[in-house]
């Protein structure tokens, strides 16, 4: 009888109101307003490109204007010989351009990683040209390869080549000498994702492995670059879709020229859709960088084994 009276007096549990949001769905509504405005300037322009590029769709001769079906494709893989030929230099370009950052960026991370004096200020010299836009870093080479006032002229001081040669106007050179103003402001994202990276390195790994008998290149190769293999791999893959999509450093350094030498596949897009005005073509062309873009990121991923074991 008692127990059962402690049981009859025990307060029941609060009752929830409907309709009142619960601690799990909570957050979900707070970063909802955000979220949907994300998704809205994300989806909007992605849909537009899609509609488009099934679109004849010139504002200049609205005559034409309709519905093209897969004729904007068609055209591109079949009777654009420019399309191949700007898909090929964009392919060389991101290769030759992010493997050389790559390259460059870890050797600049290995030695500001060292303990030595103004290293604080070597740092910040190695990493500022990192914030200096495209455009201004296409200015500033511009300038540094001018014919009269350029590196040309005191090269040609000394002996080396002649005067009034342009490196930007000799389809010889204009390649190499766009890789190395954009290589200026690249190298240094390589540099500050693998510092960054290797700071979070232990030294009793290398001290174990001194005490093995182990050499720096075998450190190097054991320790070092395993674990710098995710950071490698995520600033690759990032730096490779912006190379991709590099337009401000040709467009202001070359323009795509000397006769269309230096022009990508978003270069070829932004003239066709600016100059020429035909947005239909153009939209089809940026979605198949899209899904290149996509299936190359894909598959990059899937075979270096990004977030696995190191």
């Amino acid at each position: 009888m008692a127990q059962a009276a402690a049981v009859a007096k025990k307060p029941a549990p609060p009752r929830r109101r409907r309709g009142s949001a619960t601690p799990r769905s909570l957050p979900y509504l707070l970063i909802a307003p955000a979220g949907l405005l994300m998704l809205g300037f994300i989806a909007y322009p992605v849909l537009s490109v899609f509609y488009y590029s099934l679109q004849d769709y010139n504002p200049t001769k609205p005559w034409r204007n309709g519905y093209a079906g897969f004729e904007n494709f068609v055209h591109a893989f079949t009777e654009d010989p420019l399309f191949w030929d700007t898909l090929v230099f964009s392919a060389k370009w991101v290769f030759v351009e992010v493997g050389l950052q790559l390259l460059f960026g870890l050797a600049l991370a290995l030695i500001v990683n060292q303990t030595f004096v103004g290293r604080s200020l070597g740092r910040a010299m190695v990493f500022s040209p990192w914030a200096v836009s495209g455009v201004l870093t296409s200015a500033i080479w511009v300038l540094l390869y001018n014919s009269q006032t350029g590196i040309t002229r005191y090269l040609a001081d000394v002996g080396i080549g002649s005067y009034g040669t342009s490196w930007l106007s000799d389809t010889g050179t204009v390649f190499w000498a766009a890789i190395v103003a954009d290589l200026w402001r690249g190298v240094p994202f390589f540099a500050i994702l693998i510092l960054a990276d290797l700071q979070s390195v232990s030294k009793d790994l290398y001290e174990a492995a001194e005490v093995d008998g182990a050499s720096r290149i075998k450190q190097f190769w054991h320790i070092t670059l395993p674990h710098l293999k995710d950071a490698i791999i995520l600033s690759t893959l990032l730096r490779a879709v912006w190379e991709f999509n590099n337009v401000d450093l040709l467009y202001t350094l070359t323009g795509g020229g000397p006769a269309g030498v230096t022009t990508t596949l978003p270069l070829y897009v932004a003239n066709t859709s600016v100059e020429s005005h035909n947005f239909g073509y153009a939209s089809a062309l940026t979605t198949v960088a899209f899904v290149i873009l996509l299936f190359c990121s894909i598959v990059y991923l899937r075979l270096s084994k990004f977030g696995g074991e190191k």
